[in-house]
């Protein structure tokens, strides 16, 4: 699971026999159906279109995907939220948050030891404790297609948002943020507890919104653009 997470962070492409190639050439005895109990479980996908992508539970409406052309060009405008696997020495844990799309500000995060809705219906409260978004995009996960999830935003007005089957894609914001959390951080430690996972990833966050310059901001942080409003380089201009 551990060469899994590292190969499909790197080539979010990789499917099941692909990922099953790739592990094969490295020389790892491995098989596809193996390959493929594993990557359901840490809920992986390759992104790439193709049929039945993210499959929500029976009975769970399916929304609209409304930020096809939008611009995106102020804070609340659309925020959106993802769920990754966090390795451990010993297991993993899932890990959930919810970010402003304009901002890259990560205004949540919870982590989980089991893959249900609870936790990312706390993510989501925590974050609306911030502001309101005037979109929150999904993909069409159970979690987030669950009425638990999905009527909080209804209840505040918030325009839903899911990205269509095969286009992953449409969420790469927090695609890009994954990728920066493993690299700079879960890939650098061995987590022997879920308390000592939660507090590391706690400090990443702070430092990933407050101090961690990004180039796409004019190399503002993601805090210093999400309560100004607007990068400094747009003010200018």
């Amino acid at each position: 699971m551990r060469l899994i997470d590292e190969e499909y962070t790197r080539h979010p492409i990789y499917g099941v026999n692909r990922m099953t190639a790739v592990l094969k050439r490295n020389g790892h005895r491995v098989n596809a159906k193996r390959i493929r109990r594993l990557m359901r479980l840490m809920g992986l996908e390759a992104i790439y279109p193709k049929p039945n992508l993210s499959k929500p539970a029976k009975g769970h409406k399916i929304y609209p995907y409304l930020l096809r052309n939008v611009l995106i060009d102020h804070v609340d405008q659309v925020w959106s939220t993802d769920i990754t696997y966090v390795r451990m020495n010993h297991g993993f844990i899932y890990l959930v948050a919810v970010m402003d799309w304009y901002s890259r500000y990560v205004l949540s995060y919870e982590l989980s030891t089991v893959l249900e809705k609870e936790f990312c219906i706390q993510a989501l409260r925590n974050a609306l404790q911030i502001s309101i978004p005037e979109i929150f995009n999904t993909d069409q996960g159970s979690q987030f297609t669950s009425d638990g999830f999905t009527g909080i935003l209804n209840k505040a007005d918030i325009a839903i948002s899911m990205d269509g089957r095969g286009r992953a894609l449409d969420n790469v914001f927090v695609e890009r943020l994954w990728r920066s959390v493993k690299y700079e951080r879960v890939y650098l430690h061995n987590y022997e507890t879920v308390a000592e996972a939660i507090n590391d990833i706690g400090l990443y966050f702070d430092f990933y919104n407050n101090e961690r310059p990004h180039q796409s901001l004019g190399y503002q942080t993601p805090a210093e653009v999400y309560f100004s409003g607007y990068f400094k380089t747009k003010a200018v201009a």
